[in-house]
């Protein structure tokens, strides 16, 4: 449900201005709306990043400890995992929101504000906005994909030491969805946010190809 709700929330989160530009040749934001949809996709995505590595965390208990996966995954530990995700989503949202208001902009090249391409075309200085988007990106999808990695390096091994072929297969394919929903999150995301930074020769076309597929069309996967 989580996880479904935060992909939701990411395509709602779009959904606004693509239909006006569709629908209506609606081709202008203000900067409140603007900043307003950045800090939802930005809401969305620091959560559904969060979710997969706690589905990650869910799966490696339940295929190395399958004995004590009630006792490990309780109810306290449960809410305390959403603390922390509320934590680190206020520690990381409210600075970089904060910092976009003292900027002044053109026009954007997505059909939605997103981090990178609103500094990149702001008319003032941005190095400390990219600083703290960058801190930003690395302490929640990449801290969170490098767990994500460690976790299921943990489950393989298990698997592999299981004598039966038949349980192998059967503790992999709970796995597989998991899997899949973490390369359409990611992949799409971690290409963005480096063709936007180290890209700046790329043609705009590609921007835009790699937002489309990021937003909606990996949430709706």
């Amino acid at each position: 449900p989580m996880l479904s709700t935060t992909d939701l929330g990411l395509s709602i989160s779009t959904l606004v201005t693509m239909l006006g530009i569709f629908w209506f040749n609606v081709r202008e934001i203000s900067f409140n709306a603007c900043l307003s949809q950045m800090f939802f996709i930005q809401l969305f995505t620091v959560m559904e990043s969060s979710v997969l590595l706690a589905m990650a965390f869910d799966h490696f208990v339940a295929i190395t400890n399958p004995l004590r996966y009630t006792s490990v995954l309780t109810d306290l530990k449960i809410a305390q995992i959403g603390v922390a995700i509320i934590t680190r989503l206020t520690i990381t949202l409210i600075p970089m929101v904060l910092l976009l208001n003292r900027l002044s902009y053109h026009m954007l090249h997505h059909f939605y504000c997103f981090h990178p391409d609103v500094m990149k075309l702001s008319c003032t200085d941005t190095r400390i906005n990219s600083a703290v988007g960058m801190t930003a990106l690395i302490t929640t999808a990449g801290v969170d994909s490098v767990f994500i990695v460690l976790s299921y390096i943990l489950i393989i091994k298990t698997v592999l030491s299981i004598a039966s072929p038949e349980e192998r297969k059967k503790a992999f394919s709970t796995c597989i969805s998991h899997i899949g929903a973490v390369a359409v999150f990611y992949i799409p995301l971690i290409s963005l946010s480096f063709v936007h930074r180290f890209g700046k020769q790329a043609p705009p076309y590609l921007h835009t190809l790699i937002a489309s597929a990021y937003l909606p069309i990996s949430p709706v996967m």
